[in-house]
């Protein structure tokens, strides 16, 4: 009784929020980002390093780990609507996700500390005896997970949140951040050279297992068509079928691959991944790689409607090809919060992406992410928030 109390005082505030005129205005502002219409970016803030944050608003108390899990994205979320003069993405509902599990990939990456620098990956997979490694896929549904977790959040929140048994939100794939961490990036780079037939027999093996997962869900669960979140960056968008794939995102990302050519980028990424992305409603490309040198090959993925602009990609060679045609998430330098902020470093950092931006007809968001620590100051979080913000009312206009 204690737990539902709680969760249900934190319930009541975050949906008075989640349901207000401001959050509503900047709802829309998000999906019309995505139908690439120029309106003022929105600016967000996520993957924080919460335990530097630690304070009694933050401190979680519920008993139940499920409660407790529910509490921490409550008090999170009202948190950062209290101290950061930026947008936030606020579901007016709790999602149930519908459950099902994929059995392992059959190997596990083997961490090492390479010459005491710090953590290295060994080769798990030196030759190709280890294809034989990688499982087939076997999928499985859970409904009796569903029907357990459904009711208990339902009795947990009464009547104070709405929650939905939601289907399955977007699918990404992230096949070289997984080899990475089996073999290093060294071995992967070498092979392309001199062993690129084995690196394309362990991509069609990896290819075959998200095939078969995407027509596992296809064939056995509902996908939701009303996602909001898509990795930190807001994923409403208009054009999305009711169910199946066609009606969420597709994401992909090649993280390592930012030191290889574009030709490579193609064949060892890019003709992986098209059959797969063309399945989905839209496609969204990039994490923390910069793409400004392959843009112009990201272009032929059919569905492409955003594309990752990191701190180490130039603004104005992204704006320049994408123009009005795709989204740029930008995302800015998160050294900038990791010690001292200089706000007129922020604000450079902002306008030159907004003039980028700006004189292409380019949509963007801008979030700061990827912040591996403040250094235990908030402030600094503060000040890049209303700085940044500053920037967007300045060359946008004010909500």
């Amino acid at each position: 009784m204690q737990d539902k109390l709680i969760i249900r005082d934190l319930a009541k505030r975050y949906m008075e929020l989640a349901t207000s005129e401001k959050q509503i205005k900047a709802n829309k502002r998000m999906k019309d980002t995505n139908d690439l219409r120029i309106v003022r970016p929105p600016v967000l803030i996520d993957e924080i390093p919460w335990h530097e944050l630690a304070c009694e608003e933050l401190n979680p108390v519920c008993q139940d780990p499920r409660a407790r899990h529910a509490e921490t994205v409550l008090r999170r979320a009202l948190y950062q609507k209290k101290y950061f003069k930026a947008d936030l993405i606020m579901p007016a509902e709790w999602t149930v996700r519908m459950s099902y599990s994929m059995n392992p990939l059959g190997l596990q990456s083997d961490e090492t500390r390479a010459h005491g620098k710090g953590i290295g990956y060994a080769d798990v997979m030196a030759d190709e005896s280890c294809l034989e490694k990688i499982n087939p896929p076997v999928l499985k549904t859970h409904p009796e997970n569903d029907e357990a977790a459904m009711a208990y959040f339902t009795d947990l929140f009464g009547d104070t949140m709405p929650v939905r048994l939601a289907g399955v939100d977007y699918i990404y794939s992230a096949f070289w951040d997984v080899l990475t961490r089996l073999r290093g990036v060294e071995p992967i780079f070498e092979d392309m050279y001199d062993r690129p037939e084995y690196l394309h027999a362990i991509m069609k093996k990896m290819v075959a297992r998200t095939t078969a997962q995407l027509d596992f869900i296809e064939a056995n669960l509902h996908v939701d068509p009303h996602i909001q979140n898509l990795h930190c960056t807001p994923a409403a968008v208009s054009g999305l079928a009711p169910d199946g794939l066609k009606a969420t995102w597709y994401r992909g990302m090649a993280q390592s691959f930012s030191s290889i050519s574009p030709a490579m980028f193609k064949e060892f990424e890019l003709d992986y991944i098209l059959p797969l992305a063309s399945r989905f409603g839209y496609t969204y490309y990039g994490c923390c790689e910069p793409l400004d040198d392959r843009i112009e090959l990201l272009k032929t993925i059919p569905n492409l409607r955003k594309v990752g602009c990191s701190p180490w990609a130039s603004p104005e060679r992204c704006a320049e090809q994408l123009r009005g045609d795709y989204v740029a998430a930008r995302k800015p330098n998160p050294s900038h919060v990791a010690h001292e902020t200089d706000p007129t470093l922020i604000r450079r950092e902002a306008e030159e992406t907004v003039k980028a931006m700006q004189k292409y007809g380019c949509p963007m968001d801008y979030v700061l992410k990827d912040i591996t620590t403040v250094s235990c100051k908030p402030k600094n979080l503060i000040v890049w928030a209303e700085t940044v913000s500053d920037v967007m009312d300045e060359y946008y206009g004010a909500d």
